[in-house]
C-alpha cells in the first residue's frame, strides 16, 4: 500500500519501517511475477513439445500414407500377376498395344491359318472363314479313290457321263510311334584244325555300351522330356501302353550318360561362344532334391549363356550351379574379352568390372519395370505409359532393321535411336526427383537411371541387341519343362539336363529338327576320334540338310 507524501512520519525509524514494508511488498510482487513467468515458460515449453509431437505425427502420417500407397501398389501388381493378362501391353489411343512378348496361342493360330477376313455388316462385324494352309509336301500320302457308282454315271437323258477331272481333299492322320528291335548278329568263325582259334566281328560302338537303348530311343526320350516338357514318369506309362516296360529310373540313368557323352561337343561350343566377343547371360532357378549340404527345398540355378547376331549362327549353353553368387559368372567368363549383355542383377557386377569386359543392359527389363508401374497404379495410366511409349519407338526401329547388316544397324541407330534415348534421359531426370522412390514408378525410374550407361551401350556396335531377350527366350523351354518335371533328383541329373538343353535349344535355333539332330549326334559321337570329328558335329556348324529329318519325330 502506498503512503501519501504529506502523511509520512517525520521520524527516521518510522520512515525506515515504511521503506522496509514497501521493499517486502515489492519482493512479494516480484516472486509472484517470477512464478507467473515460470508458468508461462513452462506452458511455452509444453506447447513446443506439443507442436513437435504434432509435427512428428504429421511426418508419421505422411510416411504411413506413402507406405500404404506402396503396399496398395504391390497388392494391385500381385493381383494382376495372378489374375491379369500375362503379356506386356498397354492402352494407347483407346487400343490395346502389345509390347512384343511371346503369345503362344495367338502365334500358333497365326501359323495354321491366314488372318480371317472382316466383313462389315450393319450393327456388327462378322468374321470371314479362315483359309486353310496346305499340308507339308514332305509327308507321305495315301490315296483313297472314291468312284461314282456305275448306275449314277448317266445324265437325266440317259447319256453316259465322261470323266472330266477330279477333286482332291486332304486330311491329316497319325500313326502311333513304331517301335522295333535291332538284333545284331555276329558270325563266329573257328579253325577246325587248330580247334580253339575263334574270331568274330567286334560290336559297333554305341552311345551307351551294353545297353538296350539305341540312338533313336535315347533321342526320343531326351526330346520328349527336355524339348516337350514330358516327365519320365509319363513316358514310362506311354511305353507301357506301347507294350514295352522301361522304368523311369532306367531312363533317368540313360539321360545322365547321354549328358556325359555330349560333353566334348559342349566344350567346343563354349570355346566358340567365348571367342565371339559378344555373349548374353542370365540365370533361372532349379530345385535339386539330393544335393550335398543343401535342403531339398532350397534353390539352385541354371546359368545360361548365348549368342545370336548378324554374321554368326546361334549358340546357347546351360550350366548348373548350386549358387547364384558372383563367383559363378567369374568362373563362366574367366579370360573372356568383349561385350557381356545382362540384366541389373548385382551378381554380374564383379565380372563386368574386370578389364576387357564391356557390360550391356536390357531395355526389356527397364520396360517391364514401367509396365509393372502401370499395373500397380490405381488408374493404370500416367507417367509410366509415357516411358513405355518412348521405349516402344526404340523397338519399332529395331524391328525395321533386324534384317540389315551390322554397319547399317549401327548407322540407323545413331540417326534414329539416339535422339529418342536423349529425350528419354531428359524425361527420367525431370521426374526422378518428383516421384516417391519406393513406389513402383520410383523403382522403375531409379532402375533406368542406374542402368542408363548399360542401356544405351547397344548404340556403340551394330552387333549388339537392345535387350537380353535372346537368352531369356532360350530359357523358356526349360521354364516350361520345369512346371512339369518340377525338380531334378540329383546333381548328376541337373548337369545332364543342362547338357541336353544346351544341345536341343542350340539345334532349334539353328533350324534343326531337335530329334533328328540329337539322333545324328548320338550315332556319330561314339565314332568320333579327332577334335575335327567333334567340331563337325556342333549344331552351328551343320546345316539342317546334313542328316535326314524324320517327319514323324
Amino acid at each position: 500500500m502506498t503512503t501519501p507524501a504529506n502523511t509520512l512520519p517525520e521520524d527516521i525509524s518510522s520512515l525506515q519501517g515504511i521503506i522496509v514494508q514497501q521493499v517486502k511488498s515489492l519482493q512479494e510482487y516480484e516472486d509472484i511475477f517470477q512464478s507467473q513467468r515460470e508458468e508461462v515458460s513452462r506452458h511455452r515449453s509444453d506447447l513446443q513439445i506439443k507442436q513437435e509431437e504434432i509435427e512428428r505425427h504429421r511426418e508419421e502420417l505422411a510416411r504411413a500414407k506413402v507406405e500404404n500407397e506402396r503396399l496398395e501398389e504391390i497388392v494391385r501388381l500381385l493381383r494382376h500377376r495372378h489374375f491379369g493378362r500375362k503379356s506386356e501391353g498397354v492402352r494407347a489411343d483407346g487400343e490395346f498395344v502389345q509390347l512384343g512378348i511371346f503369345n503362344e496361342a495367338e502365334e500358333l493360330e497365326a501359323k495354321i491359318s491366314e488372318p480371317a477376313l472382316s466383313v462389315q455388316v450393319k450393327g456388327h462385324r462378322r468374321r470371314g472363314k479362315p483359309k486353310r494352309v496346305a499340308l507339308p509336301a514332305n509327308l507321305p500320302r495315301e490315296e483313297v479313290l472314291i468312284e461314282l457308282p456305275e448306275v449314277e454315271r448317266c445324265c437325266p437323258e440317259g447319256h453316259k457321263l465322261q470323266e472330266i477331272g477330279e477333286e482332291a481333299s486332304e486330311k491329316l492322320d497319325v500313326i502311333p510311334a513304331q517301335i522295333k528291335v535291332i538284333r545284331t548278329i555276329r558270325k563266329k568263325y573257328a579253325c577246325t584244325v587248330c580247334e580253339g582259334h575263334v574270331r568274330r566281328a567286334p560290336l559297333p560302338k554305341t552311345a551307351i555300351p551294353k545297353s538296350m537303348a539305341g540312338p533313336g530311343l535315347l533321342a526320343h526320350i531326351a526330346t520328349s522330356k527336355y524339348g516337350d516338357g514330358l516327365p519320365l514318369y509319363r513316358q514310362e506309362h506311354m511305353w507301357q501302353r506301347a507294350g514295352v516296360d522301361i522304368p523311369r529310373g532306367t531312363m533317368a540313368s540313360w539321360m545322365i550318360k547321354v549328358g556325359e557323352l555330349l560333353a566334348p561337343v559342349i566344350n567346343l561350343m563354349e570355346e566358340d561362344l567365348l571367342e565371339g566377343g559378344y555373349v548374353h547371360a542370365d540365370e533361372t532357378r532349379v530345385q535339386v532334391l539330393n544335393e550335398p549340404g543343401k535342403l531339398p527345398e532350397s534353390r539352385s540355378y541354371m546359368w545360361v549363356r548365348g549368342r545370336e547376331y548378324p554374321g554368326e549362327r546361334p549358340i546357347v549353353l546351360f550350366e548348373y550351379d548350386p549358387t547364384r553368387g558372383s563367383e559363378v559368372p567369374k568362373r563362366l567368363f574367366a579370360g573372356y574379352q568383349g561385350y557381356l549383355q545382362v540384366d541389373g542383377y548385382i551378381g554380374y557386377d564383379g565380372i563386368c568390372s574386370e578389364k576387357g569386359i564391356i557390360r550391356c543392359g536390357c531395355m526389356a527389363h527397364c520396360r517391364r519395370k514401367f509396365f509393372e508401374a502401370t499395373k500397380a497404379s490405381a488408374k493404370g495410366v500416367g507417367l509410366a505409359n509415357e516411358a513405355i511409349g518412348i521405349i516402344r519407338k526404340l523397338y519399332e526401329i529395331e524391328k525395321a532393321i533386324q534384317e540389315k547388316g551390322i554397319e547399317d544397324r549401327h548407322r540407323i541407330r545413331q540417326e534414329k535411336s539416339k535422339p529418342i534415348l536423349d529425350e528419354f534421359r531428359k524425361w527420367i531426370d525431370e521426374y526422378r526427383g518428383k516421384v516417391p522412390p519406393q513406389s513402383q514408378l520410383g523403382l522403375a525410374l531409379n532402375y533406368a537411371h542406374n542402368e542408363w550407361v548399360y542401356l544405351i551401350r547397344y548404340l556403340d556396335d551394330g552387333r549388339l541387341s537392345l535387350d537380353n531377350n535372346m537368352v531369356e527366350n532360350a530359357i523358356r523351354p526349360f521354364a516350361i519343362g520345369r512346371k512339369n518335371w518340377l525338380f531334378s533328383d540329383s546333381v548328376a541329373g541337373a548337369k545332364a539336363s543342362a547338357a541336353i538343353y544346351s544341345i536341343l535349344v542350340s539345334a532349334k535355333l539353328n533350324g534343326h529338327n531337335e530329334y533328328a539332330y540329337l539322333r545324328h549326334l548320338l550315332e556319330k559321337l561314339p565314332l568320333a576320334e579327332k577334335i575335327e570329328d567333334f567340331e563337325a558335329l556342333m549344331p552351328h556348324r551343320l546345316s539342317p540338310q546334313t542328316f535326314q529329318t524324320n517327319p514323324a519325330a
